[in-house]
């Protein structure tokens, strides 16, 4: 309406969402909108020369839509193609000509404020700042007219808003930051019609913090609680003297906005331009307080107060009021009652019929509810209760009793039985599960801000031991507490100081009825540390101890107990003739001691139930890890006065591992296997939370005593272990046939879903491996003859088809050279069998080599045989890894070759251990193959980047490469170029 181009009329309004809308005419006809477009957008760049804007009919004409976003730096520098002439006129046009340029500006410097209407509303919008100069003086009504002005001002102040919004706060970050510093500025909700007018402008932009509050006060909520003068709960309006903050001016508010009082002259004005406003919002916050001409004359009944203090102050706090509450508050609604189970002072005493009760005994307590500084009994908390009151003066404090903590209380109270009692293993449970939650530097690690809050809220059970059950933990934990007992005469051993705590703390649980896990490392002793535990507690039991073991170990064993402890009758159950029924029965009468293997447990499980036996014993534990399978079944069905496990590994890959060994020892204790995983293994394993990680230590130290080698107590004076890795090539054979295999494989995981995937990853490792060690285990030809390999050309082919065949014979002829023996550990059977042909051609001398099928005869003769060493003894020991790893003690050998490498550290330690152990004179040298470029660089890569389950619960088997993708798949299997 105000624009000519010749005989065109150009039009503008704006929308209330600050969009422009521009049409025209030409000789009285609507103008078409591309033209128009065109016209006015040629040179304006933002809307791409205008052809982002919609064209859009409306009623009889045609309009352009120019964003919300562009209509104030379009209209402040305008880019009209040179043929367009604005000419006078007034409305809309005109005044955006006229003040575009002056807001756009505006805008650009920071002369805005966040609009209060908006923020009643709920929403965020920016307004201009009217102390700005060049805004101050603005006559808007000159420049757009009267009418034409309150038409367009919602979209003016949109428009200005928008160009806030891209210059100051474009994106999120800038966002966050603004949240930050005027957090109350996000909290706008939509007003009723009390708080509509309850801040003028002013007044919300000071609560805010965007502009200085001048006033020399700040009105603020006073509650103030019974007293000797007044006992009853009142709350007031205050004024708090900003300069002097303990200066409070207590003043009267009615309902006509009237404020009363006594305050400095110069108060006068502010108060009575802000008290409408005070009281149209406390109206509307605390409507329950409101009653008759005066706001808050009534005295508040104890629920009012209770309201107030846990609710109604933290509204008004959001709010922007400023809130007095008495001083002991923030502490007591802190301070959550607990629930405590106080045993008895005679529980654990070792009183008559005390000595052997187990976990499962029944303790008695006796209930403690703490609240504040006080401690209660259950009859006094019931009587606190029973005043049905919410906020109590109790033994000179004020008390805060939150109905819900209290509900769980009794909640708490009612699931456990007191005719019944606690079990102790409940007793320990709950004890070092709060010890350990105290002791956590992060107790809420990894929690959401909701679950935090839920947990704070949550009533945990605690428990008071009394002086016995205080000092049966502490030396649980600290053998080295523990009064030692005397050697017995029969032991043909003498002691290290070590072993003989070993043998004092399994000795203290069994009279406590608790399984004890003795986990020192391979070679401290376990065996004589048991065998010692024999004697002294077998001379008084009226039945056989039960020894379950892997039948590797069986004739150690026997070995072991004849030469330590002669005088124990040993029976061996195991092999083709072993006794069943009325046999065996009269067997046992005469017997200290029973052996047998995991396998025949398993078959005979009736028969070695029918018996109480006076300890059961697993030797290398970790074999019930499974606790799903058969064998471990039924050895947890075997009854045994007292249990426990021997094992240098406790944890091999898992902590269910852990969780089935406890739960041989003692039953329940860990929970059940569902709850232990999702409670500690998971995450664990999977998070590495250590709040967990500490809880689930404190509740395995007890019944676990674990020493190590290098312990400064031990003092074994051993030799030194050395440790290096024998990087080789792989042969060019080896190379083309390992890349062909990757490849195979590559493809087929295109087409293989689920287990067949699985099986065929599974599979491709155990082939790049053998490959790793010798091309035949792959390709399956048949092994050379003797007469061939005795052949020096043909065994020399053979050799140097595979790299690390060609390097263990030359360091094997060099150590032998110089009168030293070796053990070599494979895992494969047929790898076993080269190794040991080979080297018995090459050096013309015997090689022992024992694997899973070696019988227990031979096995021992290999054993005897290679100990007793000599000139003309063998010197080469080839051993399967699974059959040969555990056990064993072999320290006529000084060198240790790890052929092939095992996902596990613990494991190949467990074989260097055959070697590395008590009664080792020579430094021991640890030789670890490793073919370069390949899957066993990656492995040996991963175990040095991982640490050990045993020292901090975390490892895996390689059960998790089945779970890979295809490109991970690749990484991993493929050969590196640069080997």
């Amino acid at each position: 309406m105000i624009t000519k181009l010749h005989d065109m009329t150009i039009h503008v309004t704006l929308a209330e969402t600050g969009d422009a809308l521009l049409w025209g005419f030409q000789d009285g006809r609507d103008l078409s909108g591309e033209t128009l477009r065109k016209l006015l957008f040629t040179w304006h760049e933002p809307s791409y020369y205008g052809t982002l804007l919609e064209v859009k009919p409306a009623g009889d004409v045609t309009v352009v839509i120019l964003p919300v976003e562009m209509v104030l730096p379009f209209f402040a520098d305008p880019s009209f193609m040179d043929v367009l002439r604005w000419e006078g006129g007034n409305g809309c046009a005109k005044g955006l000509l006229e003040t575009a340029h002056l807001l756009h500006q505006a805008a650009q410097q920071g002369h805005y404020v966040p609009s209060y209407q908006a923020y009643r509303e709920g929403t965020l919008l920016w307004t201009w700042d009217l102390e700005a100069s060049e805004l101050q003086e603005l006559d808007w009504e000159s420049h757009y007219g009267r009418a034409e002005f309150n038409q367009v001002k919602s979209g003016l102040q949109a428009a200005f808003s928008a160009v806030v919004t891209a210059e100051h706060y474009p994106d999120e970050a800038a966002l966050a930051d603004l949240r930050r510093e005027y957090p109350a500025l996000f909290h706008g909700r939509k007003s009723t019609n009390a708080s509509a007018n309850a801040y003028t402008e002013d007044e919300w932009l000071q609560s805010l913090g965007w502009k200085p509050d001048t006033t020399p006060f700040r009105p603020a909520l006073q509650l103030l609680e019974p007293d000797e003068e007044n006992d009853e709960w009142r709350l007031r309006l205050v004024l708090q003297d900003k300069t002097e903050g303990a200066i409070v001016t207590p003043i009267r508010l009615f309902t006509d906005g009237q404020a009363t009082g006594t305050w400095p002259g110069n108060w006068g004005s502010s108060i009575q331009d802000r008290s409408p406003g005070w009281t149209a919002r406390l109206q509307e916050a605390l409507p329950n307080l409101s009653h008759g001409d005066e706001l808050l004359a009534e005295p508040l009944s104890d629920e009012a107060a209770w309201e107030f203090l846990t609710t109604d102050s933290r509204h008004l706090l959001e709010d922007g009021w400023h809130v007095m509450l008495p001083a002991w508050w923030e502490a007591a609604s802190k301070r959550k009652p607990r629930l405590r189970a106080k045993v008895t002072s005679d529980v654990g005493g070792g009183g008559k019929g005390q000595s052997l009760f187990g976990l499962n005994a029944l303790v008695n307590f006796d209930w403690r509810i703490a609240i504040g500084d006080s401690d209660l009994s259950e009859a006094e908390f019931a009587a606190l209760l029973s005043r049905n009151e919410r906020l109590i003066r109790f033994r000179g404090q004020w008390v805060y009793l939150d109905p819900a903590l209290l509900e769980q209380i009794r909640r708490l109270m009612a699931s456990v039985n007191p005719d019944e009692g606690l079990s102790l293993q409940d007793i320990f449970q709950l004890h070092l599960l709060n010890e350990a939650e105290n002791g956590a530097k992060q107790p809420n690690a990894g929690l959401t801000e909701e679950e935090e809050k839920e947990q704070d809220a949550r009533i945990q059970l605690e428990v008071e031991l009394n002086a016995h059950l205080l000092a049966l933990l502490r030396q649980l934990g600290q053998p080295s507490e523990l009064t030692l007992l005397e050697v017995p005469t029969g032991l043909r051993a003498q002691l290290r100081h070590y072993q003989l705590e070993g043998f004092t703390w399994l000795s203290f649980l069994r009279k406590f009825g608790l399984g004890a896990c003795l986990a020192d490392d391979m070679g401290l002793g376990k065996t004589v540390q048991f065998i010692t535990y024999l004697l002294h507690h077998q001379a008084e039991s009226s039945s056989p101890a039960l020894l379950i073991c892997p039948t590797s170990v069986l004739g150690n064993w026997q070995k072991e107990l004849a030469r330590f402890a002669p005088e124990i009758k040993v029976v061996l159950h195991y092999g083709k003739g072993r006794l069943s029924g009325d046999a065996l029965h009269a067997q046992l009468k005469e017997a200290d001691i029973v052996l047998t293997s995991y396998t025949t447990a398993l078959m005979d499980q009736e028969t070695l139930q029918e018996t109480v036996w006076s300890s059961l014993c697993l030797d290398e534990a970790q074999n019930i890890k499974n606790a799903q399978n058969k064998q471990s079944a039924a050895v947890r069905a075997i009854e045994a006065k007292h249990r426990i496990a021997l094992t240098g590994t406790p944890i091999e890959n898992r902590l269910s591992e852990l969780w089935s060994i406890y739960d041989f020892l003692n039953p329940g204790y860990l929970g059940n296997q569902r709850g232990f995983q999702h409670r500690f293994a998971n995450p664990i394993e999977k998070h590495q939370d250590e709040e967990r990680t500490v809880q689930l230590q404190k509740l395995v130290k007890p019944f676990m005593l674990r020493r190590k080698k290098k312990d400064p107590a031990i003092q074994l004076d051993l030799p030194d272990k050395q440790e290096m890795k024998v990087y080789m090539n792989l042969t060019a054979e080896q190379g083309a046939l390992y890349e062909q295999a990757v490849k195979s494989l590559l493809e087929r995981m295109q087409k293989l879903e689920g287990m067949e995937r699985k099986g065929a990853i599974l599979a491709a490792l155990t082939q790049l491996k053998q490959l790793c060690n010798h091309p035949l285990l792959l390709t399956k030809e048949a092994m050379l003859s003797e007469d061939a390999l005795h052949d020096e050309s043909q065994r020399e082919a053979f050799v140097t088809r595979s790299a690390k065949l060609e390097r263990i014979v030359a360091m094997v002829g060099e150590l032998r050279d110089e009168g030293e023996s070796c053990l070599i550990f494979t895992q494969y059977v047929g790898m076993g069998r080269i190794l040991a042909d080979v080297l018995h051609a090459e050096r013309n001398e015997p090689v022992l080599y024992l694997n899973g099928s070696t019988s227990k005869t031979e096995r021992d003769r290999m054993i005897d045989t290679f100990q007793a060493g000599g000139a003309n003894g063998p010197g080469i020991f080839v051993l399967s890894l699974k059959a040969g790893g555990v056990g064993l003690n072999l320290t006529a050998a000084n060198h240790v070759f790890h052929f092939d490498r095992w996902w596990n550290p613990a494991v190949e330690n467990q074989a260097t251990d055959r070697a590395y152990r008590m009664g080792q004179t020579r430094n021991v040298l640890v030789h670890k193959f490793i073919s370069l470029g390949t899957l066993e660089e990656r492995i040996d890569e991963m175990l040095e980047n991982k640490m050990s389950l045993s020292e901090n619960v975390i490892s895996t088997s390689e059960g998790w490469i089945t779970e890979l993708s295809n490109d991970e798949l690749r990484d991993l299997f493929s050969l590196r170029k640069t080997w």
